[in-house]
């Protein structure tokens, strides 16, 4: 094994031992599943020697690196505020210090005197100078000191304001402390939780707090009632779910009303719910699980009565509802429902809203998300309102707004090309006032940039949405590219603004993005057409945008780079075996590249859970020969491929690093050609990767100067 700081010329390579793996009469001889043991001083010694490797091979860049992380660090105003939102007395914003890795939370008085919308208008706070009345509620980087990872999980306030719960990861494997902080005394209570799931729910009293454990496949399976003021040992179980296809979890309605516990498959939805001011009651289901039923339940008070507003996929008038209704029912009877909104197959409704005097609309149309504010009456309903921002690609979200009452809505509006935009509407005006907008340092001028929306076929004939951003000042013809793509649970890749991304398009590279199947852009048959055994669509449209972006002269393969990360990552294996020739580089982000072996075993993290996402390949046999025609690992072959930086972390509790480690290890002993493969192992970070600002800054920088030196742009 190569010594700490040898030069390792030759690439390592991982003993072979031979496992066979055998299903439904196949079988698969398995040479690195060995890497799996990470207790093993031989595994862990093997990620070493390919991290000396990886380090040894791209320490030329380490200047380039260190320019990018300047860029970003320079483009960041690292001392900073965040627009304060006002809950019961005080305005509650976070802090963010120069030289320091993690948030600071903080709260100051309201003006008591102001009244009407002044009474709303977030004070002006300037980072340089003192606050009246500030409070610091969590400083993270003082509950960091002396650990190599930090996370913070939950942070909920007691209605009253007086109690802060709060939970702490200090490995990355997503199981997290939770304690209680006097907020009046700054003192401490005596209560801990170990081992808890991040969120944290406090009863209307201030006298419970409800939490979830998980189970040892890492799934959040139970819901837990803590006293405060009383030993965890003393906690009541309040609800278990054993089908290992749920989750679970559980919060409160907008209004404050209701406590609620959600369970859910990747198909079917349940809810339970209980008056808050009962803590110690007994939950009651909402509508009963119905196998591929989802729905999502909203308490409301319109014309006087309780409701709820719920959104579900069920069955209307013999058709599925696959884009979602918006119905309402009496709080009394949840069954009795009336629809609100009806199906519409191009627009897919995603969230519901509930405030005193209006409601928001989230849902998403064009592949973009949208916002709209639908006001109460006397007499029930008034005419919905949709928020227009005037961009051509762009994300509108719902900030955080947690009174009930309140004249005021916070709404974030983002693009490629502009920074995150905090304002407030003013649903009695219809004005939008500007609170803040995300501040990019060194004279970032949006004009200089354009994004833009085009479209490639697929073999099927589905248009295949594809996002573009790149300097307005590039010279025509082939450009360097950065294409992105994930395309699994329904997620959908909307438009965002990213500071280090401006390290990437000012060197002359485009950044686009393969909005693929199985994500959610398009709405739920945009998922569900990318999913199961419809999943090759995925990998396959991605290829399209590939070749379509070729084709029209907007790039070409020697300077094209695919990336994606964790089922992006899937996606990053299965292209690379599918269209190798189309791509200069592949960067692949904790990448899901032995799906089948990992959803063939019950005892890991995720796998009974993700049967209604990929198939079940212990139980069906199709599924099991599908997803083997798939598999990057299994699919690896003797031919050529474009150079591949595969990144991992040692304590990822969901992809585990043992699948990039063996997809390394076996394009390695099999390809053909001279490109280079890397595997670079964070020895202590989960999923999410490194932890503090800095360092991953130093993370992207280090990716980033990796794709500049694959498509020649390292010197610019």
């Amino acid at each position: 094994m190569a010594g700490e700081n040898q030069t390792v010329v030759s690439a390592p390579i991982a003993k072979k031992v031979p496992v066979e793996r055998v299903h439904h009469g196949d079988t698969f001889v398995d040479e690195y599943e060995w890497l799996r043991d990470k207790e093993d001083p031989e595994v862990i010694a093997y990620l070493e020697e390919e991290n000396a490797y990886t380090a040894a091979r791209t320490d030329q860049l380490q200047p380039l690196r260190d320019k990018i992380f300047d860029e970003i660090k320079a483009r960041t105003q690292e001392t900073d505020l965040s627009v304060p939102t006002r809950l019961g007395e005080y305005w509650y914003y976070s802090r963010s210090f120069e030289g320091k890795q993690y948030g600071v939370h903080c709260r100051c008085p309201i003006d008591a005197q102001a009244e009407g919308i002044d009474a709303w208008t977030p004070p002006q706070l300037e980072v340089d100078t003192s606050i009246e009345g500030e409070q610091v509620l969590l400083d993270s980087n003082v509950l960091a000191e002396g650990l190599d990872f930090f996370a913070l999980g939950a942070f909920s306030l007691s209605h009253d304001g007086n109690l802060l719960a709060y939970s702490v990861d200090s490995t990355g494997d997503e199981r997290y402390t939770l304690r209680i902080k006097d907020l009046r005394t700054g003192e401490l209570l005596p209560d801990e939780v170990v081992g808890a799931a991040p969120g944290a729910t406090w009863s209307l009293d201030g006298t419970h707090i409800f939490y979830q454990t998980v189970d040892e496949s890492w799934r959040p399976d139970t819901v837990w009632r803590h006293r405060v003021g009383t030993a965890s040992t003393d906690d009541v179980k309040v609800f278990h779910e054993p089908d290992e296809r749920y989750w679970v979890s559980v919060g409160a309605t907008r209004s404050e009303k209701y406590l609620m516990i959600w369970l859910g498959s990747k198909i079917t939805t349940e809810g339970w719910v209980l008056e808050s001011d009962n803590p110690e009651g007994e939950f009651r289901v909402l509508l009963p699980r119905r196998e591929g039923v989802e729905y999502s339940a909203e308490h409301a008070v319109i014309a006087g009565e309780d409701r709820f507003l719920i959104l579900h996929n069920d069955v209307v008038d013999g058709v599925k509802a696959e884009n979602f209704v918006l119905a309402q029912a009496p709080a009394t009877d949840p069954s009795d429902m009336t629809i609100l909104i009806g199906h519409r197959e191009d627009v897919r409704l995603e969230d519901i809203d509930a405030f005193a005097d209006h409601l928001v609309l989230g849902y998403r149309r064009g592949a973009l998300p949208r916002l709209a504010v639908w006001p109460l009456t006397p007499a029930g309903y008034g005419e919905l309102t949709e928020l227009e921002f005037g961009l051509e690609l762009f994300s509108a979200g719902m900030g955080s707004s947690p009174e009930w009452e309140q004249p005021t809505l916070r709404v974030g509006v983002t693009s490629f090309i502009t920074p995150m935009q905090v304002f407030d509407y003013v649903p009695a005006t219809g004005e939008l006032l500007l609170r803040k907008e995300q501040p990019v340092l060194g004279g970032y001028n949006a004009e200089d940039y354009e994004q833009h929306r085009d479209w490639a076929v697929a073999s099927d004939g589905t248009r295949i949405p594809i996002s573009l951003i790149q300097r307005r000042d590039l010279p025509p013809g082939p450009k360097p590219m950065l294409l992105y793509g994930y395309g699994s649970y329904e997620a959908s890749i909307d438009p965002s603004f990213s500071v280090s991304r401006l390290s990437l398009l000012d060197r002359g590279m485009v950044f686009a993005v393969a909005h693929v199947r199985g994500g959610g852009e398009m709405g739920r048959l945009w998922y569900e057409h990318g999913k199961t055994l419809s999943k090759m669509n995925t990998f396959t449209d991605f290829v399209s945008v590939a070749s379509h972006l070729v084709d029209a002269g907007t790039t070409a393969p020697d300077r094209l780079v695919a990336d994606g990360g964790s089922a992006g990552g899937l996606l990053m294996g299965a292209v690379a075996n599918l269209a190798p020739e189309l791509f200069a580089g592949i960067l692949a982000n904790v990448p899901f590249v032995d799906p089948l072996t990992s959803i063939l075993d019950p005892s890991l993290p995720l796998t009974v859970i993700e049967w209604d996402e990929w198939g079940n390949p212990l139980a069906d046999k199709d599924v099991y020969e599908y997803m083997k025609s798939y598999s990057p690992y299994e699919n690896v072959e003797a031919k050529d491929y474009p150079p591949i930086l595969a990144i991992t972390s040692l304590n990822d509790t969901r992809v585990l690093y043992v699948e990039p480690a063996k997809w390394v290890a076996k394009l390695r002993a099999t390809k053909t050609g001279d490109s280079e493969v890397l595997l670079k192992t964070e020895m202590s970070a989960g999923h999410g990767g490194v932890s503090g600002r800095y360092e991953k800054w130093k993370e992207v920088a280090f990716e980033y100067a990796w794709v500049l030196d694959t498509v020649g742009l390292a010197d610019k």
